[in-house]
């Protein structure tokens, strides 16, 4: 049997915070705000992996209200997804990303997001896929205020 998901998620830029996507530390000025790295493209895949499951969403499994979660590396939460998704007998087929971010530009680090998030879903490289667009200098991403992740996956039982 095979199940799709689809995820989204957004995180507020500021000042003082490291820019993590996809498990990469990516240089720039400002990071992303939230209870834990708020690495907004994992979040998103999350959200797919357990949508496609019917496990929940994100919040539900990693509340904010939860000190535990505080700071995490949500590549330490899609591992803990992925041993979810495993113990219900479900592999990764591939997954389908794309992140909304008017700047920095991300093509440099598409190829090490890939390989990050692979490595983690136990999948090839070529089994993922990330890509990065802007938002035309429209709504809170082009204002620079925010980034946003949109994400599907296959699942596959076993």
């Amino acid at each position: 049997m095979m199940r799709i998901g689809y995820g989204y998620d957004v995180h507020q830029l500021v000042v003082g915070r490291p820019l993590i996507l996809g498990g990469v530390r990516i240089p720039f000025e400002k990071g992303l705000a939230g209870h834990s790295d708020a690495d907004v493209l994992t979040h998103a895949i999350i959200d797919a992996l357990l949508g496609a499951a019917a496990l929940g969403d994100i919040g539900t499994l990693f509340p904010d209200t939860d000190e535990t979660w505080r700071g995490a590396d949500s590549m330490e939460l899609l591992r803990h997804v992925m041993g979810r998704l495993q113990r219900e007998k479900y592999t990764v087929g591939n997954v389908d990303a794309t992140i909304v971010l008017e700047r920095p530009k991300l093509r440099p680090y598409i190829e090490p997001m890939q390989h990050a998030l692979a490595s983690v879903l136990e999948v090839l490289p070529k089994q993922v896929s990330v890509k990065a667009t802007t938002s035309e200098n429209m709504g809170f991403v082009g204002r620079g205020e925010g980034a946003a992740a949109y994400a599907v996956c296959l699942l596959v039982s076993r």
